[in-house]
């Protein structure tokens, strides 16, 4: 089935992660201040794109640095208004962010993939329905929280033998976010 064919409207839902896909991942790190937080290519336009096709857009994302003593909730919550401000800037919205402070360890609920977050998530805000909601994430936890949770799935990474491996599970895969914003928003 292709996007086109899913009548995507305001009804539906967009669930992304942070790292890697609105943001530079610190491979081996944690982006720990706002000064380390560079938007990858496309993201703002593709927000942009977004925000006028999905009723709800949310942030889904593991924040182990927290957990790990690298950082303060103060300190993620300052990175998140910069960015909220900066997609707003640009003609995008986010409705609201969930973070996982858990370390991987920990195992908890509210960490990817477990669906903890799509939880919080509908119930702040009870309209949602996760059968009309996309996961778009890069790595394969992201891909199975939206499983999980009964989205459909979107895979943004170039790694092409991963989303072999990993197809039954992969809805749709794109390079990048503006690669996805963009087959959404083509009229025919």
């Amino acid at each position: 089935m292709t996007l086109k064919n899913l009548n995507i409207d305001k009804t539906w839902s967009l669930f992304l992660d942070r790292d890697g896909v609105i943001n530079e991942r610190i491979v081996g790190d944690y982006i720990k201040k706002w000064e380390e937080f560079e938007f990858l290519p496309g993201v703002l336009e593709a927000l942009q794109t977004f925000s006028s096709i999905f009723g709800k857009i949310f942030i889904v994302t593991n924040q182990q640095g927290i957990g790990k003593g690298l950082m303060l909730e103060s300190d993620l919550e300052n990175i998140h208004d910069n960015m909220t401000k900066e997609i707003n800037y640009h003609g995008g919205r986010i409705n609201k962010i969930y973070y996982s402070p858990y370390r991987q360890e920990e195992n908890s609920v509210f960490r990817k993939p477990n669906i903890g977050l799509a939880r919080k998530a509908k119930i702040d805000f009870p309209d949602i329905e996760l059968a009309k909601s996309m996961m778009a994430g890069d790595s394969i936890s992201d891909i199975q929280f939206g499983k999980n949770a009964g989205m459909l799935t979107v895979f943004i990474n170039q790694d092409k033998p991963l989303a072999e491996e990993n197809k039954e599970l992969i809805d749709y895969t794109f390079p990048d976010l503006i690669s996805f914003a963009n087959s959404l928003n083509l009229k025919s």
